[in-house]
């Protein structure tokens, strides 16, 4: 088991840039009320067959040729489950791939978020040639960023210019601190 949820959304999502992705989306939506944390990993690489698509959650296949296991949706997988939670994939070949985990927040086996803001940020400023969609929600408050903003208006400046990259860290930690003050308001009263 990975010790941060953030963690297990790095693997995914580097599982989406092997496949040929070129956008990935990434959504981290907390529901206080109904106890849930569900995380949403989508990219528009190449897909997977119906055959492969059944044998990704077995912790002995890979299409990797660098080692013989592949443990991370294995992994991903388990953590949701063990929360009383679920987990589901959907891919199509051409099309690409779609990773829901949902896990239980308040239940005991339910590892830590961790540093989200940290994965992303790293997603983006190693992967200049791929665009990423975040989104962070808690109870319907919610932030995006969107890399293809960013180009939109930065033009040929890369996102992994140093001036860029330190906008990109301050505005993940900036807003993210803005959506959990809900998260705050709902656990005082």
């Amino acid at each position: 088991m990975m010790t941060e949820l953030s963690l297990n959304v790095l693997d995914v999502a580097n599982n989406s840039i092997r496949a040929d992705a070129n956008l990935i989306e990434i959504a981290i939506r907390l529901h206080t009320k109904s106890d849930l944390l569900t995380i949403m990993i989508a990219d528009n690489g190449c897909g997977m067959t119906k055959e492969q698509l059944s044998q990704v959650e077995d912790p002995f296949f890979t299409t990797r040729t660098t080692r013989g296991v592949g443990l991370g949706v294995p992994f991903f997988k388990q953590a949701a489950l063990s929360t009383g939670g679920s987990f589901h994939m959907e891919s199509m070949p051409g099309k690409g791939t779609i990773v829901t985990a949902v896990f239980c927040m308040s239940h005991i086996d339910c590892i830590p978020l961790g540093d989200i803001n940290s994965t992303v940020y790293t997603l983006i400023i190693t992967n200049n040639e791929i665009d990423f969609l975040y989104t962070y929600e808690v109870d319907g408050k919610r932030f995006q960023l969107d890399t293809r903003e960013f180009r939109n208006i930065l033009g040929d400046v890369p996102l992994n210019s140093p001036e860029v990259s330190a906008y990109i860290k301050s505005y993940l930690e900036e807003n993210q601190k803005e959506v959990d003050a809900e998260l705050s308001k709902t656990e005082k009263q």
